[in-house]
């Protein structure tokens, strides 16, 4: 059965995910939009995965028989990119071949709507549900209408322009930083490092050309994945390490020091540089899984917090109704008001940039400002690979009532907005909750010390498998 996840379909290449399956979700979504109107512009996009292109290509030979007008990208692009193009073009929405960070054998397809925003679940459930209802009726009809355009076109400029527009070039003009880009293979090569050099700055590139296989691993800013970056900043003196992955929506970190920055530490950040330097105040919005770290500094500013179920497209829904003017979640997604309700790690590293070019400042001695200020919140999860009867037996744990405790801690409360939260005492929580995209569970622990969260992740972890 394909499913929607929390980001899209997403299978294994030549296993689930096949020309014959994209034709199908294709039609589905054409179903769906037919519904509402016919015909009209659609954006086709894709990440270097093998054969991404021709996916994409069998997509818009679909979409156009069925009166679509389709605008296909040039080259393997940029989730965010892609996002900008469909507002830009006044498009009726856009189709993304991507897996994002999954491993390199996955293949991916993420369907936005008009405003550029991930489809919300009740527009995922019914393309499921012609999904379905095309596998139960192989002679279901297509309408008869006159057959659209396929063109290619490149988003770049467009995507540039409008980044350029929520970054102040000023403070990179005035003091330029010498960065070290860490493409990961992906889509943002070409896009982060041409918009930091026009504004000065020295930006040395890595693993800068298309790579299906992403180094032979998955393409996640992660620690152990950006070793070879934290290296190269310590070796060469620079100010500050900046990556993307795949598909260039989520952002990895590195500090002048080599330290690797926990995206739920640079999110908590950019809340205060932002009120800050823009004077923002209309609120925070952060997934059940985000680090309360938000919440502190937030409370220290006199601005709500909007916790969201885990995928940017809740948040992204707050940033178009305004009521927020960063939205972020700790697998180091971010947009901010104004923007694209799509998270967008090239956008996340340019204002890493231009904070620490206007503060002058390691990250580090910024994180210990913040923390001396609201004080500080270790949080890290794991990843525990399931069987399908550990899958099993793992949900009806979780619908069962919960522990007394978790890693010595008792549990005050339990909330299931998006899986199983468990607050515990002294402001720390777990949070496990199954993958939207792969089969594991992933457990979140938050506490004010590093030896705390572990002892969390481990009791988590007995959890899962108990």
């Amino acid at each position: 059965m394909i499913v929607f996840g929390t980001s899209g379909w997403r299978a294994v290449l030549a296993d689930e995910f096949t020309f014959a399956n994209v034709r199908l979700v294709t039609q589905a979504i054409a179903d769906e939009l037919q519904s509402t109107g016919q015909g009209g512009l659609l954006v086709v996009g894709y990440d270097p995965r093998f054969m991404a292109e021709k996916f994409a290509a069998v997509c818009a030979e679909e979409l156009a028989r069925r009166g679509f007008d389709v605008q296909v990208t040039a080259r393997d692009t940029p989730t965010p990119a892609l996002s900008v193009a469909i507002r830009e073009r006044g498009a009726r929405g856009g189709i993304n071949f991507t897996a994002s960070h999954n491993p390199p054998e996955y293949g991916g397809m993420k369907f936005s709507t008009a405003n550029g925003a991930p489809a919300l679940p009740e527009v995922t459930r019914r393309i499921e549900t012609l999904i379905q209802r095309r596998l139960t009726d192989g002679a279901l009809a297509l309408p008869v209408v006159s057959a659209g355009t396929v063109a290619t076109v490149d988003v770049c400029a467009d995507y540039l322009r409008v980044l350029a527009e929520k970054i102040d070039g000023d403070v990179l003009r005035r003091r330029p930083l010498r960065i070290a880009y860490d493409a990961l293979w992906g889509t943002g090569r070409g896009y982060l490092e041409t918009f930091l050099r026009t504004y000065g700055c020295e930006v040395t590139p890595l693993h800068d050309h298309r790579d299906p296989y992403f180094g032979g691993r998955s393409p996640e800013p992660s620690e152990a994945n950006l070793a070879e970056l934290r290296e190269i900043v310590v070796q060469g003196g620079y100010d500050l390490g900046l990556a993307t992955d795949g598909d260039a929506d989520r952002f990895g970190v590195v500090d002048r020091d080599g330290t690797c920055i926990p995206a739920n530490a640079i999110l908590a950040l950019l809340v205060d540089y932002l009120h800050e330097s823009r004077g923002w105040r209309e609120g925070v919005g952060r997934s059940v899984a985000t680090s309360h770290w938000l919440d502190r500094v937030a409370a220290r500013q006199g601005i709500p917090v909007y916790e969201t179920p885990v995928g940017f497209k809740f948040l992204g829904e707050l940033i178009v109704e305004e009521k927020i003017f960063l939205g972020g979640e700790e697998s180091a997604g971010l947009s901010i008001k104004g923007h694209i309700p799509e998270k967008d790690g090239l956008l996340a590293c340019a204002l890493v940039a231009e904070m620490c070019a206007r503060r002058g400042q390691s990250i580090g001695a910024m994180l210990t400002t913040l923390g001396d200020a609201v004080g500080r919140l270790v949080n890290r999860r794991i990843g525990v690979q399931l069987t399908p009867e550990s899958q099993h037996n793992l949900r009806q744990r979780l619908d069962a009532d919960p522990p007394e405790s978790f890693g010595g801690k008792r549990v005050m409360r339990v909330d299931r907005t998006d899986g199983v939260k468990f607050f515990l005492e002294d402001d720390a929580w777990v949070l496990i909750r199954l993958s939207g995209t792969e089969p594991l569970a992933r457990c979140y622990a938050e506490a004010q010390t590093e030896t705390e969260v572990e002892v969390l992740l481990e009791s988590g972890k007995s959890f899962i498998h108990r």
